[in-house]
């Protein structure tokens, strides 16, 4: 029997398993709509703006460890989703966006809503098709959805021309795929994992480092068992957080840029450093020419060859799957009878000690003014620390990351890589989607929500009951903290001069807003919106305009080159 090309994206889709496409619809994708309507098992979500639509895809991937997925038509639709397909592609999220494309024979005469997607896409992109003929539909599909979720996981784009979805052909979806060149590595090899082993038991100031790739691969529960088999100091990138409990005593806090001291300090000053799925990357150890002014031995794991030694000179590189290689490593650790040396471990968690006691996060716990770390610290009170977090981009971000102490993976939900405002709430709306009943907290700016504000609107139609907790400053604040650090207090167009009334503009969509403008009211007001479960509430703090983020290491400095607030 043979089937349309739209009728064959819509089997293909089924037969994946797909449970969501948030979309929106345009003319090069209206066979495919038509054929969405005519069934029920893959729901579509209307979004109000394709940028939404791809950061919704991406928050219902990131927090379910599906492939979330995304239809958008030519043109335009595909420019505005560029934005959230480079967000997931800087994170590594599993995502397959299809987008309309202008008729084959049209196709390079600039056509109405003709663009390039193949072109505009590919940096942005772990791979991408142009579907020619629709008898090379189902598999280009298979691949798509098989290049995703294997090896380092990431976007990949299938472009369908209009004609393409309405020619015919038998339809036959393939079970597997095999693809010559490509052939990522799983299992780490013996050899090097041997190599690490010696290393670790050799260890004097030992450190694991951990990254986004710790929560991709699954790998959070045989992470957390090799730490406390060595007894070792852990700290987790701003993607990893959640990949090692944040409660356990052996976590020292995120590092980098925005890390705790204690983390920054034991990460420069360790002897082995163990680095699990994560990259080195310029917002983690700073300069890395000062990262290498301390002689230490790396080992590092990663299912990406070109993550490896890239920024940072490594001596154990051990490509495969974390999972995998945490296992075989575990098991080579156990098979060796491995003791840590405890006379030296004692004496580098007693200098962990006292760089801890520094409290590099204390703030003013008594000022009249709400604090936005404050509003953090009763918020992760009030959800017990259970709830999905989705953040946008700036000081709230750093924040949440800081204050909210993500015990389990997949919970916190952000932008790390490209740092994408308005990010927060489609991403909230795709965690609810994928985690339907569950507690999810958007924590934003007033700059930042702005951003994607309309899907306020696919909210309501949907009754998702997200929290959305606004640090209100009135500045985009990470650019307002820059600019006084580093530019003379000279705030250049930082400062938000015309804002609406959040509460107002939350009931004109149909939900309920709170304003708070007194740390009295702060815990009062959050223990009312999370008590109505059924309900979007916009809660408005009104917090202090001054407020930094510390610790900070500037750029271009070493990680140890710290700004902490009692310095100031």
């Amino acid at each position: 029997m043979e089937l349309t090309g739209a009728e064959i994206v819509v089997k293909c889709l089924q037969a994946e398993g797909v449970e969501y496409v948030f979309g929106y619809p345009g003319g090069a994708v209206l066979f495919i709509y038509d054929e969405l309507f005519k069934q029920d098992k893959v729901k579509h979500i209307l979004v109000r703006h394709e940028q939404g639509a791809t950061h919704a895809a991406d928050g219902y991937s990131r927090s379910s460890d599906k492939v979330g997925v995304a239809l958008v038509t030519s043109g335009p639709g595909v420019t505005n989703a560029v934005t959230g397909i480079a967000t997931a592609y800087m994170d590594s999220i599993p995502m397959v966006i299809i987008t309309g494309q202008v008729p084959t024979h049209a196709i390079g005469l600039d056509a109405f809503q003709e663009c390039d997607t193949v072109g505009i896409t590919r940096p942005c992109v772990k791979h991408n098709f142009l579907v020619k003929d629709v008898k090379d539909l189902a598999l280009t599909v298979k691949k798509a959805f098989y290049l995703a979720k294997t090896g380092r996981p990431g976007p990949v784009l299938v472009d369908i021309p209009k004609d393409v979805t309405s020619a015919k052909c038998p339809f036959e979806y393939p079970e597997t795929v095999v693809m010559r060149s490509y052939n990522p590595v799983v299992k780490g090899h013996p050899g090097q994992i041997k190599k690490a082993v010696q290393l670790l038991a050799e260890a004097k100031r030992p450190m694991v480092y951990t990254g986004g790739g710790v929560i991709l691969s699954g790998a959070a529960k045989q992470l957390a068992k090799l730490v406390k088999m060595l007894g070792f100091p852990c700290t987790n990138t701003l993607m990893g957080l959640g990949g090692y409990p944040a409660t356990d005593p052996l976590f020292l806090g995120m590092l980098g840029m925005h890390g705790t001291y204690e983390a920054n300090m034991a990460m420069q000053n360790c002897d082995v450093l163990l680095a699990v799925g994560a990259r080195f990357d310029d917002r983690v150890i700073g300069n890395p020419q000062h990262f290498a002014q301390v002689q230490r031995k790396i080992i590092h794991i990663d299912i990406d060859p070109s993550s490896i030694s890239k920024r940072v000179k490594v001596d154990v590189p051990i490509v495969g799957n974390v999972s995998d290689v945490l296992e075989e490593l575990m098991r080579q650790l156990e098979a060796a009878g491995y003791k840590p040396d405890q006379k030296a471990l004692s004496a580098w968690w007693s200098q962990i000690g006292l760089w801890k006691s520094k409290d590099c996060l204390k703030y003013d716990k008594k000022s009249k003014i709400i604090k936005p770390q404050f509003v953090l610290e009763r918020l992760y009170e009030i959800t017990r620390g259970e709830a999905f977090v989705t953040s946008d981009v700036g000081q709230h971000q750093m924040w949440a990351a800081q204050f909210y102490k993500f015990d389990k993976p997949r919970r916190w939900i952000n932008s790390g890589g490209l740092g994408t405002m308005g990010f927060g709430l489609p991403a909230a709306m795709g965690v609810q989607f994928a985690n339907p009943g569950a507690t999810v907290a958007c924590v934003t700016g007033e700059a930042s929500i702005q951003m994607c504000i309309q899907e306020l609107s696919t909210c309501k139609q949907y009754r998702l009951p997200i929290k959305i907790v606004n640090l209100n400053n009135k500045y985009m604040g990470m650019v307002r903290q820059w600019q006084q650090f580093f530019h003379g207090n000279r705030y250049s167009e930082s400062y938000m001069d015309a804002l609406p009334d959040f509460v107002k503009l939350a009931e004109s969509y149909g939900h309920r807003g709170i304003l708070v403008e007194n740390p009295a009211d702060v815990e009062s007001a959050l223990r009312e919106a999370f008590k109505r479960k059924d309900e979007l509430v916009f809660l408005d703090f009104i917090t202090d305009q001054t407020e930094n983020v510390y610790p900070m290491v500037q750029g271009g400095k070493g990680l140890t080159e710290m700004i902490l607030a009692e310095e100031l």
